[in-house]
Protein backbone atom coordinates (compact mmCIF):
# COMPACT_ATOMS: atom_id res chain seq x y z
CA UNK A 1 0.00 0.00 0.00
CA UNK A 2 1.44 3.50 -1.09
CA UNK A 3 1.35 6.86 1.44
CA UNK A 4 -1.47 7.92 0.01
CA UNK A 5 -4.26 4.76 0.15
CA UNK A 6 -2.77 4.90 4.10
CA UNK A 7 -3.62 8.55 4.75
CA UNK A 8 -6.95 8.02 2.64
CA UNK A 9 -7.58 5.25 5.04
CA UNK A 10 -7.09 6.92 7.95
CA UNK A 11 -9.44 8.99 8.82
CA UNK A 12 -7.81 11.28 11.77
CA UNK A 13 -4.89 11.85 9.41
CA UNK A 14 -7.66 12.87 6.11
CA UNK A 15 -9.34 15.57 9.01
CA UNK A 16 -6.03 17.22 9.78
CA UNK A 17 -5.26 17.79 6.49
CA UNK A 18 -8.18 19.00 5.51
CA UNK A 19 -8.01 21.58 8.68
CA UNK A 20 -4.93 22.68 7.50
CA UNK A 21 -5.89 23.66 4.05
CA UNK A 22 -9.32 25.03 5.34
CA UNK A 23 -6.68 27.12 7.49
CA UNK A 24 -4.95 28.15 4.34
CA UNK A 25 -7.99 29.21 2.96
CA UNK A 26 -8.98 31.18 5.31
CA UNK A 27 -5.59 33.24 5.75
CA UNK A 28 -5.78 33.48 1.88
CA UNK A 29 -9.40 35.15 1.97
CA UNK A 30 -8.82 37.28 4.98
CA UNK A 31 -5.78 38.98 2.88
CA UNK A 32 -7.60 38.93 -0.52
CA UNK A 33 -10.86 40.61 1.49
CA UNK A 34 -8.14 43.35 2.72
CA UNK A 35 -6.67 46.55 1.17
CA UNK A 36 -3.28 45.21 1.68
CA UNK A 37 -1.62 42.48 -0.45
CA UNK A 38 1.90 43.47 0.19
CA UNK A 39 2.81 42.52 -3.69
CA UNK A 40 6.31 41.80 -3.92
CA UNK A 41 8.33 40.80 -7.58
CA UNK A 42 10.76 37.51 -6.86
CA UNK A 43 14.05 36.74 -7.88
CA UNK A 44 12.27 35.53 -11.17
CA UNK A 45 9.97 37.64 -12.30
CA UNK A 46 6.73 36.54 -11.08
CA UNK A 47 4.40 38.00 -8.27
CA UNK A 48 4.16 37.11 -4.57
CA UNK A 49 1.76 38.41 -2.49
CA UNK A 50 1.23 38.61 1.47
CA UNK A 51 -1.13 35.82 0.85
CA UNK A 52 1.15 33.38 -0.82
CA UNK A 53 3.51 33.70 2.21
CA UNK A 54 0.77 33.14 4.45
CA UNK A 55 -0.57 30.03 3.34
CA UNK A 56 2.73 28.29 2.28
CA UNK A 57 3.92 29.12 6.65
CA UNK A 58 0.46 27.30 7.35
CA UNK A 59 1.15 24.19 5.14
CA UNK A 60 4.61 23.98 6.14
CA UNK A 61 4.27 24.07 9.69
CA UNK A 62 1.35 21.90 9.76
CA UNK A 63 3.12 19.08 7.42
CA UNK A 64 6.22 19.35 9.53
CA UNK A 65 3.74 18.54 12.76
CA UNK A 66 1.59 15.91 11.43
CA UNK A 67 4.48 13.93 8.91
CA UNK A 68 8.01 14.90 10.57
CA UNK A 69 9.74 12.34 8.12
CA UNK A 70 8.45 13.85 5.24
CA UNK A 71 10.14 16.82 3.31
CA UNK A 72 8.41 19.47 1.52
CA UNK A 73 9.10 20.90 -1.59
CA UNK A 74 7.50 24.59 -2.30
CA UNK A 75 7.50 27.72 -4.62
CA UNK A 76 8.30 30.07 -2.10
CA UNK A 77 11.00 28.24 -0.95
CA UNK A 78 13.70 27.83 -3.19
CA UNK A 79 16.03 25.63 -1.62
CA UNK A 80 13.37 22.97 -1.51
CA UNK A 81 13.74 22.63 -5.49
CA UNK A 82 16.71 19.86 -4.74
CA UNK A 83 14.69 17.70 -2.70
CA UNK A 84 13.58 15.56 -4.83
CA UNK A 85 16.87 14.39 -6.46
CA UNK A 86 17.43 12.48 -2.78
CA UNK A 87 13.70 11.68 -1.78
CA UNK A 88 11.23 9.79 -3.69
CA UNK A 89 8.90 10.98 -1.36
CA UNK A 90 7.74 14.60 -0.77
CA UNK A 91 4.96 16.90 -0.40
CA UNK A 92 4.84 19.75 -3.29
CA UNK A 93 3.22 23.05 -2.09
CA UNK A 94 1.36 25.88 -4.61
CA UNK A 95 0.33 27.94 -1.76
CA UNK A 96 -1.14 30.42 -4.33
CA UNK A 97 -1.88 29.16 -7.41
CA UNK A 98 -3.28 32.14 -9.42
CA UNK A 99 -1.28 35.25 -7.81
CA UNK A 100 -2.19 37.30 -10.73
CA UNK A 101 -6.01 36.70 -10.89
CA UNK A 102 -6.06 36.87 -6.69
CA UNK A 103 -4.15 40.21 -7.94
CA UNK A 104 -6.28 41.48 -10.26
CA UNK A 105 -9.72 40.46 -8.37
CA UNK A 106 -11.12 38.10 -10.24
CA UNK A 107 -11.55 34.94 -7.34
CA UNK A 108 -10.16 32.26 -9.59
CA UNK A 109 -7.61 31.15 -7.53
CA UNK A 110 -6.72 27.76 -5.36
CA UNK A 111 -4.05 26.83 -2.89
CA UNK A 112 -2.55 23.01 -3.71
CA UNK A 113 -1.12 20.50 -2.16
CA UNK A 114 0.20 17.42 -3.70
CA UNK A 115 2.13 14.18 -2.18
CA UNK A 116 4.80 12.84 -4.29
CA UNK A 117 5.41 9.25 -4.66
CA UNK A 118 8.33 7.98 -7.30
CA UNK A 119 7.52 10.33 -9.33
CA UNK A 120 3.55 10.36 -9.51
CA UNK A 121 1.21 12.25 -8.21
CA UNK A 122 -0.92 10.01 -5.66
CA UNK A 123 -3.12 12.15 -3.58
CA UNK A 124 -3.89 15.75 -4.18
CA UNK A 125 -5.77 18.84 -1.74
CA UNK A 126 -6.87 22.34 -4.35
CA UNK A 127 -8.80 24.85 -1.71
CA UNK A 128 -11.07 27.11 -3.35
CA UNK A 129 -10.97 30.19 -1.10
CA UNK A 130 -13.77 32.04 -2.70
CA UNK A 131 -16.27 29.50 -2.20
CA UNK A 132 -14.95 27.88 0.90
CA UNK A 133 -14.50 24.80 -1.14
CA UNK A 134 -11.58 21.80 -0.86
CA UNK A 135 -11.08 18.90 -3.55
CA UNK A 136 -9.03 16.21 -2.44
CA UNK A 137 -8.42 12.52 -4.23
CA UNK A 138 -6.11 10.57 -6.22
CA UNK A 139 -5.64 7.74 -8.75
CA UNK A 140 -8.16 4.84 -7.61
CA UNK A 141 -8.61 6.47 -4.40
CA UNK A 142 -11.93 8.41 -5.64
CA UNK A 143 -11.99 12.37 -5.35
CA UNK A 144 -14.42 14.15 -3.24
CA UNK A 145 -15.36 18.22 -2.63
CA UNK A 146 -16.36 19.05 1.05
CA UNK A 147 -17.86 22.51 1.26
CA UNK A 148 -18.43 25.15 3.97
CA UNK A 149 -21.20 22.76 6.21
CA UNK A 150 -18.48 20.19 6.08
CA UNK A 151 -20.85 18.12 3.24
CA UNK A 152 -18.86 15.95 1.55
CA UNK A 153 -19.55 14.57 -1.85
CA UNK A 154 -17.88 12.59 -4.66
CA UNK A 155 -16.73 14.10 -8.27
CA UNK A 156 -16.76 12.31 -11.15
CA UNK A 157 -16.15 13.36 -14.78
CA UNK A 158 -18.77 13.06 -17.44
CA UNK A 159 -18.56 13.18 -21.11
CA UNK A 160 -20.99 15.23 -23.64
CA UNK A 161 -21.44 13.32 -26.59
CA UNK A 162 -22.41 16.68 -28.91
CA UNK A 163 -19.44 18.82 -28.04
CA UNK A 164 -16.13 19.29 -27.11
CA UNK A 165 -15.99 21.50 -23.89
CA UNK A 166 -12.48 22.97 -23.97
CA UNK A 167 -11.51 24.97 -20.54
CA UNK A 168 -8.27 27.08 -21.47
CA UNK A 169 -6.63 29.62 -19.76
CA UNK A 170 -7.45 33.55 -19.42
CA UNK A 171 -4.67 34.36 -19.97
CA UNK A 172 -2.41 31.55 -21.92
CA UNK A 173 -4.51 31.05 -24.75
CA UNK A 174 -1.86 31.08 -27.33
CA UNK A 175 -1.89 30.09 -30.89
CA UNK A 176 -0.50 26.66 -30.32
CA UNK A 177 -3.52 26.26 -28.02
CA UNK A 178 -6.17 27.41 -30.32
CA UNK A 179 -4.26 25.07 -33.29
CA UNK A 180 -4.93 22.14 -31.02
CA UNK A 181 -8.64 23.09 -30.41
CA UNK A 182 -9.34 23.37 -34.24
CA UNK A 183 -8.50 20.06 -34.67
CA UNK A 184 -10.70 18.49 -32.23
CA UNK A 185 -13.11 16.47 -34.22
CA UNK A 186 -16.62 18.00 -32.37
CA UNK A 187 -17.97 21.33 -32.11
CA UNK A 188 -16.61 23.66 -29.59
CA UNK A 189 -17.95 25.09 -26.04
CA UNK A 190 -14.91 27.24 -24.97
CA UNK A 191 -14.79 27.19 -20.96
CA UNK A 192 -12.74 29.82 -19.43
CA UNK A 193 -10.65 28.93 -15.98
CA UNK A 194 -7.74 30.34 -14.12
CA UNK A 195 -5.24 28.23 -12.57
CA UNK A 196 -6.12 24.75 -10.95
CA UNK A 197 -9.40 25.09 -11.43
CA UNK A 198 -9.34 24.42 -15.18
CA UNK A 199 -8.89 20.57 -14.02
CA UNK A 200 -11.13 20.66 -11.32
CA UNK A 201 -14.09 21.75 -13.95
CA UNK A 202 -13.46 18.39 -16.02
CA UNK A 203 -13.43 16.50 -13.00
CA UNK A 204 -16.52 17.45 -11.56
CA UNK A 205 -18.12 17.32 -15.27
CA UNK A 206 -18.14 20.22 -16.32
CA UNK A 207 -15.70 20.25 -19.23
CA UNK A 208 -14.10 17.52 -20.94
CA UNK A 209 -10.47 18.46 -22.31
CA UNK A 210 -7.81 21.22 -21.07
CA UNK A 211 -4.85 21.19 -23.57
CA UNK A 212 -1.99 23.19 -21.83
CA UNK A 213 0.79 24.01 -24.85
CA UNK A 214 2.43 27.13 -22.77
CA UNK A 215 4.80 26.50 -19.33
CA UNK A 216 4.21 25.59 -16.08
CA UNK A 217 5.64 24.10 -13.39
CA UNK A 218 5.42 20.95 -11.32
CA UNK A 219 3.45 22.98 -8.68
CA UNK A 220 1.07 24.07 -10.48
CA UNK A 221 -0.41 21.01 -11.43
CA UNK A 222 0.38 17.91 -9.14
CA UNK A 223 -3.13 18.43 -6.69
CA UNK A 224 -5.18 18.90 -9.01
CA UNK A 225 -3.82 16.02 -11.17
CA UNK A 226 -3.83 13.91 -9.02
CA UNK A 227 -7.78 14.88 -8.37
CA UNK A 228 -8.86 14.75 -12.42
CA UNK A 229 -7.20 10.89 -11.96
CA UNK A 230 -9.20 10.15 -8.95
CA UNK A 231 -12.21 11.20 -10.87
CA UNK A 232 -11.47 9.35 -13.72
CA UNK A 233 -9.73 11.39 -16.18
CA UNK A 234 -6.12 11.75 -17.16
CA UNK A 235 -3.54 13.94 -17.66
CA UNK A 236 -0.41 12.78 -20.28
CA UNK A 237 2.33 14.61 -22.22
CA UNK A 238 1.26 15.01 -25.87
CA UNK A 239 2.98 12.15 -26.94
CA UNK A 240 1.00 9.96 -24.87
CA UNK A 241 3.86 9.77 -22.26
CA UNK A 242 2.57 10.14 -18.51
CA UNK A 243 3.15 13.35 -16.41
CA UNK A 244 6.22 13.20 -13.88
CA UNK A 245 7.03 14.84 -11.00
CA UNK A 246 10.49 15.35 -9.49
CA UNK A 247 12.42 15.73 -12.07
CA UNK A 248 15.82 18.11 -12.64
CA UNK A 249 13.41 20.48 -14.32
CA UNK A 250 10.50 21.92 -12.52
CA UNK A 251 8.88 22.77 -15.59
CA UNK A 252 6.23 20.75 -16.77
CA UNK A 253 6.29 19.09 -20.62
CA UNK A 254 3.26 20.67 -22.66
CA UNK A 255 0.23 18.40 -22.26
CA UNK A 256 -3.33 17.36 -21.86
CA UNK A 257 -5.86 16.96 -19.54
CA UNK A 258 -8.47 14.80 -20.09
CA UNK A 259 -12.15 13.34 -18.61
CA UNK A 260 -14.19 11.03 -20.67
CA UNK A 261 -13.72 12.15 -23.95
Amino acid sequence: MNLAKKIISDKSLIKELLDLMNEANKAIIKIYNSTEQNLKIKKNNTPVTEADLSANKILVAGLKKTFPQIPIVSEENEDSLSIPQKHNIFWLIDPLDGTKEFINKNDEFTCNLALIENKCTTLGFVGFPVKNLIYYGGKELGSKCINENKSINSIKCRSNKEKYRVVASKSHLNEETENFIKNLNKPIELIQAGSSLKFIKIAEGCADIYPRIAPTSEWDTAAAHAILEGSGGTVTQLNGDVLEYGKDDILNPFFVAKGIV
